[in-house]
């Protein structure tokens, strides 16, 4: 028997858990933001309905643009789409047209509205790595030809992102490229040394921001100045503990109430465990492993190496991103400010999640079927 990519039915399971994740961060993004959304701007659901407006809508169409392109499509278009990013990411810079808050400048006012370029970098630099990646072929394996131009091109991303400042989505994009290089059968002790290279270049980040080293601190000693620099990780761990093994109730989270900071982003984990519950936080959790798991499947049946990269590391992504927010919610990971995908507020983030599910969508309408005899 053969194999052979064909197009057909998009594999429902994958589109099943993808909704269920979609639907649980409205229902608990309405939860976790309705104290502040009150307090600040007097109406509970501002925060759900700015999500489903500015995030759900866009990015069901998106999604449904880029489930019927065919993903082959990107290659043409993944080196302008790059560059645009790019362009994209520059102009966070230029006041005028730009938003600051809280000392960092990642956001654009376009018209009124308010977009993030990160978000939007996280997907097209992952199709444009994918199709750099199959058109190397096995020159991958050469430090000059493979090895120094992904750096080059890392770099230039990771750093402009660097310099919003956003330390945890250079992290995202950086950890989530290396991961898909290694997909493609990257040297490895090249990739070992990459990422010792990639350690010593974060302590130097570290080292000479010193929010960042007072986050290392916190991380190693959480104890020290619980009122200070350790309040947040200290009112996070407090949110997770008060949960018990059945949690407090939808709706009843007493973090929420302006004791702990960013519920509606990096922090939403800590109130999901404190109104869930272990059990009902641990349900969440094996649903987004069955999301991931059927997702790497799909990628490892894509027709040709382009999907399978692409697919590869759109997943990495996403799991990489909801690892590092819950761990740095546990304490297992120092705070990093990254959001949790499909639950935390944010429009720009929304999108770009639904455009790659489309993408993966697409991919899984033409994977690689084996004939029945």
């Amino acid at each position: 028997m053969s194999s052979y990519a064909a197009k057909h039915h998009p594999d429902y399971i994958f589109l099943g858990l993808a909704l269920l994740l979609v639907l649980f961060g409205l229902l608990f993004l309405s939860s976790a933001s309705s104290v502040v959304a009150w307090q600040k701007l007097n109406d509970s659901y501002y925060y759900l309905k700015h999500q489903i407006f500015y995030g759900l809508v866009p990015g069901l169409i998106l999604f449904f643009l880029f489930s019927r392109l065919n993903y082959q499509t990107l290659r043409k278009i993944a080196l302008p789409l790059l560059v645009f990013s790019l362009i994209l990411l520059v102009l966070v810079f230029v006041p005028g047209i730009s938003l600051a808050y809280g000392g960092a400048r990642r956001w654009l006012n376009l018209a009124g509205y308010t977009f993030q370029p990160s978000e939007l970098i996280k997907l097209s630099f992952l199709i444009y790595l994918a199709a750099w990646l199959e058109g190397r072929g096995e020159r991958l394996r050469s430090f000059k030809e493979g090895v120094v131009p992904f750096i080059l091109t890392v770099g230039t991303v990771g750093g402009l992102i660097i310099l919003q400042p956003d330390l945890g989505t250079a992290s995202v994009i950086a950890v989530s490229s290396f991961l898909t290089y290694l997909v493609a059968g990257a040297n490895l002790a090249h990739l070992l040394t990459l990422g010792l290279g990639g350690l010593g270049l974060l302590w130097l980040v570290v080292k000479f921001e010193p929010y960042r080293a007072a986050r290392l601190t916190v991380f190693l000693h959480p104890e020290l100045d619980p009122q200070g620099i350790g309040y947040h990780i200290n009112q996070a761990l407090l949110a997770v503990g008060s949960g018990g093994f059945w949690g407090l109730g939808l709706g009843y989270s007493r973090q929420k109430y302006q004791y702990l900071p960013e519920v509606t982003g990096d922090s939403i984990f800590a109130v999901m465990a404190e109104e869930l519950g272990f059990l009902f936080t641990l349900l969440f959790l094996v649903l987004i492993f069955s999301f991931l798991w059927r997702g790497l499947r799909l990628a490892q049946r894509a027709p040709d190496a382009f999907g399978r990269y692409l697919a590869s590391g759109i997943l990495i992504w996403l799991g990489f991103q909801t690892c590092i927010n819950i761990a740095s919610m546990l304490g297992i990971l120092p705070l990093t400010g990254v959001p949790l995908p499909f639950v935390s507020f944010g429009g720009s983030a929304l999108m770009a999640t639904l455009a790659g599910l489309g993408i993966l969508t697409n991919i899984s309408r033409q994977i690689r079927i084996t004939p029945k005899v």
